[in-house]
């Protein structure tokens, strides 16, 4: 089969795709080169081999029926198509070697139905398999069988490729544990496979259609028991198994890292959290074979013990135990320490095990580091890795010994694991006899060969490099031998810090990042995700991309929620290097900040807030009885920051009377606080924060405050971690405690439980704010006491909570593009209503507006209300609820946002146009009039705009500043204390933003302004 090269589409057929999936269609450049690759690193040589691999278009599958017009389409042009799930896997089964259209399969996530009794689910092809396993214990099952790299990898994805994972001892293959596989075939035709026809798909890597539908074999959630032993080798190792089955001793899982990949795990840097090292109670691994053994725990494994020691193997503590497990899905850990990986995975007979281990060991000079997986049918998994660095060139050479590994593998009467694009020359050896059935199928059903080209046949010049490597095998082991790297260091490059530039390298493009990244589901494509984000930084060190305004944008949008973080395999500091490109790339860089922070910061350095508000009012939100109590000095402080001074009361209010009920004496800061800062550090601008958090800390040490107590979270996240980090850097004094309300009143239950009063007869949902739990202390349970004290609550948990739950999309997404905001809001929202929540209750004051602005603009009935406010009044507080001033106040700052777009911004400019021609200087306005009667003159003035505006605004603006003051309030509806500011907070905004604005208003203003030229 011959398939066309597509590396475009024409402009009729992207009409057409548009047309079909529209917003689900992506065919811009930059972001289809982010679809380009799969989990591997490739050396230089065969990059060049294989050639672009970037596809023509991305489209995002939502349904079964989005296949089949898909498929109809490619078909009718002969476009090739390539079904992408996580991409986690390095065999070249995702790679466009033929342009076409990269069909993403990730929305098809649901599950469908859950069968108990039968003990089956079905679900759709593009779930996570952690995702289906959480969802199966709230039935009381589990799968059978997982991946390695269950947080990425989908089901539909381990049968088109093929795997053993967990569970493998005891169930085998993944595949075996699917029954049915719905698939709409390269003919837009949809059909069943099952029983022996489900041959036809396993390992085919979407080469025979794109699979839909799944119907699995799952089992009854019982609590599983390990036991990790040590053996001297691999001799040692082989035997206790053999012994073990041999007893039928009834195991679920085997799974064991020799000594190089124990030893390299003790290496492994440090888990850290904004710099303190959260995992000091790692335990060490002996350096020997270490192997885990995981079984159910209502199962008899009396003869395990006797069959580890008879092998001499040593029992490991339970606490390693425990840790091996933890790691399951931790597999590429170890990569912080190559930063690159050369790998090889093969299949080789359990018999022949120590066989392999040992010439590997003999003719392989560098560490092989190796996990493995026993399966039930005699065979196990062998995963290499050959530490070494993707940038040098003896990476090239060094990746020969990748063909090492499998020769060694195929002399011990194993195979390859995989074939796909890069082993397609393996591929009878990988299939067997089902190979000619498959190549069948592929004839009849796919006649123009749309259908993921080249991944079963490869490509012909790479084939015969892998046929040649194999038959000249010693040469390039020789050459491999000798390429082996040492420490390999990083430096400051092309305004990427060195530690950021390390972090890029050794990124293992898992995947696990994505699926739970706010930035990523709230935009839907790949160069938002924090892989993404990776794979740009390498790919502009190697000048294939530009670090221009669109990708600054792209780090600033990060919410800080620090999913990423959790989530990472590799424990990589993710959020704190997107905070260091924001200080790199707007602090250093002067590169242009999300527009609206600019008028922030402007409010910020003249009235200490981010609302525009004066600062004489920030403090009259304290009842008179309260701020009668209030210490001048005092060891406890109240900070309510600045939304809950200036926006929702009822946060700020709600706290100050829970405190008060609660006996605990506090003094505050007043109409002298200022705002925590948090904005402008993730906005990039740290002069200004710096600014802000001196004042603030000199403030409250006057106080003689010990304990700064607040209500906002991103205000404890800076008292409680940044603020400290940032006074021994500036060599400032700090000593201040942090607690959050909650932490200090459920130590007072005692005294409060009794003043309640009134009852809340209603359903309450509890979101988890990121600053206070994931990103912050992991401060969840004091909220939920303080919450569910509440008489007459009906507490429910959201399906995402505590280090899991979601992030509820502000502030930076609402600054940066409402839209998304209010679409990550919802998702946040439907959790709550999925529970039949009357109310969502949070703790912090952005969390709550950015639910009732996405409410409203979702149309969801459903009420966002503060704990400290529902706390207040049920204690007997006549607290009003803000959410109707919370809308207002969002309404200003939603059209101002809009107009700083570059095409509204041009919309204002082309307004001001007479102002700005009677402003510029008389020779420049009288050349420009010339266009208007000297042929030619448009077309000379054209390229001169971009140099002639960056020099004329600064002369032009000043004078036509009280024009555009009348011009901006003619589109943005404020209140009387924003208006009256705005003759001071523009002039600033503006000086800061034009600079960059103005690249990318010329080209839409000067077409405008010719015009305007021309006819006045």
């Amino acid at each position: 089969m011959t398939t066309k090269n597509v590396p475009e589409l024409s402009e009729v057929q992207k009409t057409e795709l548009s047309e079909l999936f529209g917003e689900c269609v992506n065919l811009d450049k930059r972001e289809r080169r982010y679809y380009n690759h799969d989990i591997g690193a490739l050396p230089p040589l065969v990059k060049k081999v294989i050639g672009n691999t970037d596809p023509a278009a991305v489209v995002k599958i939502r349904t079964e029926e989005d296949v089949v017009k898909l498929l109809e389409f490619a078909n009718l042009h002969e476009i090739p198509v390539v079904p992408r799930a996580g991409a986690s896997s390095g065999y070249g089964g995702v790679i466009p070697t033929k342009g076409g259209i990269v069909a993403d399969v990730t929305l098809l996530n649901k599950v469908i139905s859950i069968d108990p009794e039968g003990q089956k689910v079905v679900v759709q092809s593009g779930i996570i398999w952690e995702k289906l396993e959480r969802k199966l214990k709230e039935s009381g099952l589990s799968v059978r069988t997982i991946p390695s790299s269950a947080p990425s990898s989908t089901v539909g994805g381990w049968l088109a490729q093929s795997g053993a994972g967990y569970g493998s001892y005891e169930f085998g293959w993944g595949y075996e544990s699917m029954e049915k596989a719905r698939v709409v075939l390269p003919t837009g035709e949809i059909r069943e496979f099952s029983g022996h026809e489900l041959k036809k798909l396993i390992g085919t890597m979407g080469t025979t259609g794109i699979i839909t539908e799944i119907t699995l074999k799952v089992q009854k959630l019982e609590e599983r028991k390990a036991v990790s032993a040590s053996f001297s080798d691999a001799s040692a190792l082989k035997k206790a198994v053999e012994t073990i089955r041999k007893k039928n001793i009834p195991l679920w899982s085997i799974s064991f890292l020799n000594p190089e990949w124990a030893d390299m795990k003790n290496k492994a840097p440090r888990k850290l959290h904004y710099g303190e090292i959260m995992d000091k109670d790692r335990p060490v691994l002996p350096i020997a074979y270490v192997c885990t053994f995981m079984y159910p725990a209502s199962r008899d494994v009396s003869g395990l013990k006797e069959a580890i020691e008879s092998a001499d193997g040593t029992i490991l503590s339970e606490e390693i135990a425990k840790h091996e497990t933890e790691e399951w899905f931790k597999s590429m850990k170890v990569k912080r320490l190559g930063p690159s990986f050369i790998p090889a995975e093969i299949l080789v007979p359990f018999e022949k095990m120590d066989s392999a281990f040992e010439e590997i060991k003999k003719k392989i000079k560098l560490p092989v580091l190796t996990e493995g997986m026993v399966i039930s049918d005699g065979n196990v998994v062998l995963l290499c890795f050959m530490r070494h660095s993707e940038r040098s060139l003896l990476f090239n050479t060094a990746f020969a010994l990748s063909l090492s590994i499998l020769k060694i593998a195929e002399e011990n009467g194993g195979r390859a694991y995989s074939s796909g694009l890069f082993f397609a020359s393996k591929k009878k050896s990988v299939f067997g006899d089902r190979l000619a059935a498959i190549e069948t199928f592929r004839k009849e059903f796919d006649p123009n060969g749309i259908m993921n080209p080249e991944t079963l046949e490869g490509k012909g010049i790479l084939n015969t490099a892998v046929s040649f490597g194999s038959s000249f095998e010693p040469m390039g082991r020789l050459a491999g031998n000798m390429s082996g790297i040492g420490k390999v260091s990083f430096k400051d490059e092309k305004n990427i810090p060195a530690k950021v530039a390390e972090l890029a390298y050794s990124c293992s493009q898992c995947g696990y990042c994505v699926s739970e990244c706010d930035q990523y589901y709230g935009r839907g494509w790949e160069s938002q995700s924090p892989r993404g984000k990776w794979f740009f930084i390498k790919e502009y060190l190697a000048g294939r991309e530009k670090l221009d305004q669109r990708q600054t944008n792209t780090f600033l949008a990060c919410t800080t929620c620090q999913m990423c973080d959790s989530r990472c395999e590799l424990d990589m500091p993710i959020e704190h290097a997107w905070m260091t490109m924001r200080g790199k790339l707007v602090e250093e860089e002067k590169k242009m900040t999300f527009p609206p922070f600019e008028i922030m910061a402007a409010s910020l350095l003249k009235e200490r807030n981010i609302w525009a508000n004066y600062r004489k009012d920030r403090d009259k939100w304290i009842p008179d009885e309260i701020r009668a109590k209030m210490k001048d000095e005092a060891e406890y402080a109240y900070f309510a920051g600045c939304t809950a001074s200036f926006v929702e009361n009822d946060v700020a209010v709600g706290a100050v009377r829970m405190l008060d009920d609660a006996g605990i004496e506090f003094t505050g800061l007043f109409d002298k606080e200022a705002c925590c800062g948090i904005p402008m550090l993730v906005a990039g601008k740290w002069d200004v924060f710096e600014k802000i958090m001196r004042m603030n800390v000199s403030n409250m040490k006057k106080k003689g405050v010990k304990t700064v107590i607040t209500s906002c979270p991103a205000c404890w996240l800076m008292w409680h971690t940044v603020y400290p980090q940032w006074a021994e850097k500036l060599g400032i004094e700090y000593g201040l405690e942090t607690k959050h309300y909650s932490e200090v009143l459920v130590e007072r239950l005692d005294v409060l439980k009794p003043k309640f009063k009134q009852p809340l007869d209603k359903v309450v949902a509890w979101h988890d704010s990121c600053h206070l739990g994931r990103a912050g202390g992991k401060v969840y349970e004091p909220p939920r006491e303080l919450l569910k004290s509440i008489p007459g609550i009906q507490f429910r948990e959201l399906e995402h909570n505590r280090e899991r739950a979601h992030c509820c999309g502000s502030v930076v997404s609402l600054i940066a593009e409402p839209p998304v905001a209010y679409r990550l809001g919802n998702i946040r929202l439907q959790e709550a209503v999925d529970v039949n929540a009357d109310i969502i209750a949070a703790l912090c004051p952005c969390c709550i507006f950015q639910f009732r602005v996405a409410a409203e603009k979702n149309n969801l009935d459903i009420q966002a209300q503060d704990l400290g406010a529902l706390v207040a009044r049920s204690l007997g507080y006549n607290i009003p609820d803000s959410t109707s001033y919370t809308l207002e106040s969002w309404v200003p700052f939603e059209k101002m946002i809009s107009l700083m777009q570059p095409e509204n911004m041009t919309d204002l400019m082309v307004e001001l146009l007479p102002q700005m021609m009677a402003a510029m200087p008389a020779p420049l306005s009288a050349m420009m009039k010339m266009v208007k009667y000297v042929p030619g003159m448009e077309a000379l003035m054209k390229p001169m705009m971009p140099i002639m505006m960056p020099r004329l605004m600064p002369l032009v603006m000043p004078k036509v500043m009280p024009d555009m003051l009348k011009a901006v309030e003619r589109r943005v509806p404020m209140p009387d204390y924003m208006r009256e500011q705005l003759p001071d907070l523009m002039p600033k905004a503006m000086e800061n933003l034009m600079p960059n604005m103005l690249p990318e208003i010329i080209p839409l203003l000067t077409p405008r302004m010719i015009e305007y030229i021309k006819t006045h």
